[in-house]
């Protein structure tokens, strides 16, 4: 009896595991941006150019989404790059102590349609503290140049530098507090 109750939860533990889909974002057609206040009167823009975002999920409505996020804080570019390398200093996110931004969802609530509240952790500059965040599930089709079958998100929030110890000493007059994320992610099925 003990045998075939351990061989009914292998199996059971198996299938589970085979059933899950993992996907990657594509690179070239993903962007983690991100946008910033200067002087109270105009915004900044940069973006993460190396970055790693992983869904898994075994339902296609999303209720068991999973999103892990990596960025190589070093790849900050906003087109400048002494600002890109004050950017990476002590002053602001230290990349030469911290060198990773990550981010690991927690749960994903549907709102209405294809919209959903994404909440996780969200580790900057030594710090870790939970994150609210927007998803919205923009669909998916096939890929016309590959034939793959392709999945699209756009995800947008707010948080406070402050939160994360980063840029402590610029105030917000010089550097807006409130950070504006956007990230559009494409994920091939492979």
């Amino acid at each position: 009896m003990k045998t075939i109750l351990l061989a009914t939860t292998l199996f059971v533990a198996a299938s589970v595991s085979t059933f899950a889909q993992k996907y990657t974002n594509d690179k070239a057609h993903s962007k983690l941006g991100f946008s910033a206040t200067h002087l109270m009167i105009s915004d900044v823009e940069g973006e993460f150019k190396d970055f790693e975002v992983h869904l898994t999920m075994t339902k296609d409505d999303l209720s068991d989404a999973k999103f892990h996020l990596t960025a190589d804080v070093n790849s900050i570019n906003t087109g400048v790059e002494a600002r890109d390398n004050h950017l990476k200093s002590a002053d602001f996110f230290n990349a030469s102590k911290n060198s990773t931004l990550e981010f690991t969802s927690k749960s994903l609530t549907k709102i209405k349609g294809n919209n959903f509240k994404l909440n996780g952790d969200l580790s900057l500059n030594g710090v870790t503290k939970p994150v609210s965040l927007m998803l919205v599930f923009n669909g998916s089709t096939i890929n016309p140049m590959n034939k793959t079958k392709t999945y699209g998100f756009t995800v947008k929030g707010k948080l406070k530098r402050s939160d994360f110890g980063v840029g402590a000493n610029f105030p917000e007059a010089v550097v807006g507090d409130i950070i504006r994320l956007t990230s559009n992610l494409e994920f091939p099925v492979k």
